[in-house]
């Protein structure tokens, strides 16, 4: 009942959804938890609501710093005081982040994986009152997941320092292997363990073999009537081309990816969710903590690498109930391309150090410094100044980002904060006396935003501050400089370029240690994701939600009836009992099992004949039957 009161107070909702309240009870009871819920199935409120409850701080570890920013917002909106620890912090705002959650009233603390290690947050927090630790996106801790992030694997620091405190571990999409190493890594007590089910009633799943993707495209964007969609691309300048290709056939369209300014990024999703936009054309940049309800279509130009990232995004589709339909356009090529990406995705040994030193002689860091320090990285300035091969460049980034060396964030946005040093009255007002021209900054900083400005880092909007002293927003941006380094005030300016996060402290390039056995079985492990995925897209055996639930370690999954395949063979009047029902232990000869059928449904059973061959499903035996293969 509490709990239910707690929802209603913060949420409005009178009612959880399935599964929440069991989990709740658990958190409050003190249990280790691990909870998979599809994507968009509630998992923060899991989190949320027993923290709410109970006495004393939840730490929430969470892989992506847009998504945190976004959360500890909404708790703020709903007078919730929470604080989030990043890696674009300075020392200084992580200094009175962790002095408010030891000594203020804080009942959030978000922190990235990488900050727990740090020996500051591990001396503050065994001063912290702490009842919960959450943590989000829990398939990040397996080095065969899709998401892997090597700092997740330290996350049980917390279990020495915190020994009562239960963990609650959440994700949408981690398959039997993944929920292995969750329960492993994490230390989990006899886990109270809540898997909802993987299918999703109201999302049709539909794989379009074409050669003309564009055509394709264009012909479902344009039965999108009612709600919004959204189609994933790869790459940023095909994003670009697609967006141009729908608003010239008067498609009310936006486009997202992480090469555009911050500011055009918000404009573009304010666009889709208000509803102007019909259509959003975007890379993977778009979509993590986006929880429009009425997405009506999702659809995929390429397939992605996994089945874990095609049903995450996917699920972004039919999240107020309605019918809604995930499509994937596939082209017969499609696989081949995947394949050498995929190689590329996974540089050599050679680039990886060469790429490494010349971030360091980049940004003029000696051996032994910088751990921790971010830095605004322009790629390809970085990729000319050191005549670096651009695809690749960027891939060996992002493998020494899985190897724990560095933190890279493409779409990073800082907004200018203000923090007050001098908070002596008059020492204040004796400054103001000998600056007059800063007067009115002054007052006005502290009118807006009150106490709050001498104890924590604030954010402030320079147009409306701009607006109010009737200056330009350089001039205030030039005064707020002159303040910053007369001791004043700390004056952090908002930044949205990429940024570089050095995790360790410099290492010599020749010398640091990257596993390249451990490479290259995580390179066999992606490749047997990407064959499953490309499988996927070209099978027509078996329903799209039975495998991506079969998948994921649900035991037998129903068949959706809706989507292609179901709907082929209905219209056939074939089952998948009929298809096996006519299989002997020894063996049945291909024309009598073909004509166990109607005519009309002969060109579909030879098809399916074709692809059990394949897949193994049948096979044939020394006299050369067909019989059901081992475990079929």
């Amino acid at each position: 009942m509490l709990a239910q009161k707690v929802l209603q107070k913060y949420w409005g909702h009178d009612n959880f959804r399935e599964m929440q309240p069991e989990i709740i009870e658990a958190v409050l009871a003190k249990k280790d938890v691990l909870a998979i819920l599809p994507t968009g199935g509630g998992k923060s409120v899991c989190f949320q609501v027993p923290a709410l409850i109970t006495d004393g701080i939840c730490i929430v570890i969470s892989p992506l710093i847009a998504l945190m920013k976004d959360q500890v917002q909404q708790l703020r909106e709903k007078h919730i005081p929470a604080y989030e620890i990043h890696s674009g912090m300075s020392k200084r705002e992580i200094d009175i982040v962790l002095d408010n959650c030891i000594y203020g009233k804080v009942k959030f603390l978000y922190c990235s994986p990488e900050r727990l290690l740090t020996t500051i947050f591990i001396e503050r927090v065994k001063q912290m009152k702490v009842s919960l630790i959450a943590i989000d996106e829990a398939h990040c801790i397996s080095q065969w997941g899709h998401d892997f992030r090597p700092a997740y694997t330290q996350i049980t620091t917390l279990r020495e320092i915190l020994p009562n405190v239960p963990f609650i571990a959440l994700t949408a999409s981690a398959d039997a292997k993944t929920q292995e190493d969750i329960i492993t890594h994490l230390e989990l007590k006899n886990p109270a363990i809540f898997i909802k089910s993987f299918s999703i009633p109201q999302l049709s799943y539909n794989v379009i073999i074409t050669d003309d993707k564009d055509s394709k495209l264009l012909a479902l964007s344009k039965k999108i009537t009612s709600g919004v969609g959204i189609v994933y691309v790869k790459s940023r300048k095909l994003a670009n081309s697609l967006g141009m290709l729908l608003h010239q056939e008067g498609i009310p369209v936006a486009v997202y990816h992480a090469g555009l300014s911050r500011e055009v990024r918000e404009q573009q999703q304010n666009k889709w969710m208000k509803g102007t936009a019909k259509i959003m054309v975007a890379t993977n940049a778009f979509g993590m903590g986006i929880n429009k309800p009425d997405v009506r279509m999702v659809i995929h130009y390429h397939l992605p690498e996994t089945l874990e990232a095609y049903y995450q995004e996917a699920g972004r589709a039919g999240r107020d109930g309605n019918e809604a339909h995930a499509v994937l356009l596939f082209q017969q090529n499609d696989a081949d391309w995947m394949l050498k990406n995929l190689a590329e995705e996974n540089p050599n040994e050679d680039l990886l150090r060469r790429v490494y030193q010349s971030l360091a002689n980049y940004f003029k860091i000696a051996v032994g410094s910088s751990e921790f320090v971010s830095y605004e990285l322009d790629l390809m300035e970085f990729e000319r100044v050191y005549s670096l091969p651009p695809r690749q460049t960027f891939y060996a980034i992002k493998q020494l980002e899985r190897e724990g060396f560095i933190l890279f964030n493409e779409s990073y946005y800082q907004p200018s904060k203000v923090l007050f040093l001098v908070d002596n009255k008059t020492v204040l007002y004796e400054f103001q006396i000998k600056n007059k021209n800063l007067d009115p900054v002054i007052k006005l900083l502290l009118r807006v935003h009150g106490g709050e400005i001498f104890t924590d880092f604030t954010l402030i909007n320079e147009p409306f501050l701009a607006s109010h002293l009737k200056n330009s927003i350089v001039d205030l941006q030039l005064k707020l400089q002159f303040l910053h380094k007369a001791g004043i005030i700390v004056y952090q300016q908002s930044t949205d370029k990429p940024q570089l996060t050095f995790l360790t402290a410099r290492q010599d390039a020749n010398k640091m240690p990257i596993n390249m056995r451990k490479l290259k079985l995580r390179y066999d492990n992606q490749l047997n994701k990407l064959n499953k995925a490309v499988d996927y897209a070209k099978q027509s055996l078996q329903c799209r939600q039975q495998i991506l639930c079969s998948y994921f370690g649900e035991q037998n999954p129903k068949a959706c009836g809706k989507c292609d395949v179901c709907k082929s063979k209905a219209k056939i009047n074939i089952s998948d009992k009929q298809l096996f029902s006519y299989f002997k232990p020894e063996g049945i000869d291909a024309k009598e099992y073909l004509n166990k059928f109607e005519i009309h449904q002969h060109d579909y059973v030879k098809k399916w004949l074709r692809e059990a061959l394949n897949n193994g499903v049948i096979a044939r035996n020394s006299d050369g039957f067909l019989v059901l293969a081992k475990g079929s």
